[in-house]
């Protein structure tokens, strides 16, 4: 068999593959928030009373949830998930992981100051982050994030609760809406879906 032979075979093997390839390739999956106007700039406090902005995490997911510190039930169980949802993701892909950081915005200003925040988040993933500001600041944000927030009266002035649209969502590393991640149906729904997004 001389070169020109070889060469149409070679040619033709190549050709197979890469039509095989493309077959079986399928295009990449949009992010079902894209577009949407959700999100925006922000200037916070942390848990250790340091300014934070939105800006400090170009580059990085943002994994967010909106809450506070005297929920009694939805928000520690929710945060206990994304944790452990984060720590299984972390072990898959760690590389990944490593780009996505969780962070809690308190709805509730008057009790959630640094201190607070800091004992708080401890309960958590490490490099959970608690943010709190001023109530003008959280209003603010809770709007262009797209939380519904209203304080109810409780036993006292102290013991009162907070309604509060319970949402997870991501962001991607420019600061966009990708997707709403389902912390209230488990660890593994939650894991999966940081694994579907977090590219």
């Amino acid at each position: 068999m001389n070169e020109t032979c070889w060469t149409r075979i070679l040619r033709g093997l190549v050709l197979a593959a890469v039509l095989a390839l493309a077959a079986c390739s399928k295009p990449a999956e949009e992010p079902p928030l894209q577009g949407a106007r959700m999100g925006g700039s922000f200037t916070l406090v942390d848990q250790t009373g340091r300014t934070v902005h939105d800006s400090d995490f170009v580059g990085r997911y943002r994994l967010i949830y909106f809450g506070y510190t005297f929920c009694p039930d939805v928000c520690p169980t929710d945060l206990q998930t994304i944790d452990r949802a984060l720590r299984a993701f972390e072990r898959k892909a760690p590389d990944r992981a490593s780009y996505v950081q969780p962070i809690f915005i308190s709805v509730d200003p008057q009790r959630d100051t640094p201190p607070v925040l800091k004992a708080y988040v401890a309960n958590f993933h490490p490099r959970l982050i608690g943010l709190t500001g001023s109530p003008q600041q959280l209003q603010a944000i809770e709007r262009a994030y797209g939380i519904s927030v209203s304080a109810q009266d409780g036993a006292g002035a102290k013991n009162y609760l907070v309604d509060h649209t319970r949402l997870t969502t991501l962001y991607g590393p420019q600061g966009q809406p990708i997707a709403f991640i389902p912390a209230d149906e488990g660890v593994e729904a939650t894991t999966e879906a940081l694994d579907r997004w977090v590219k």
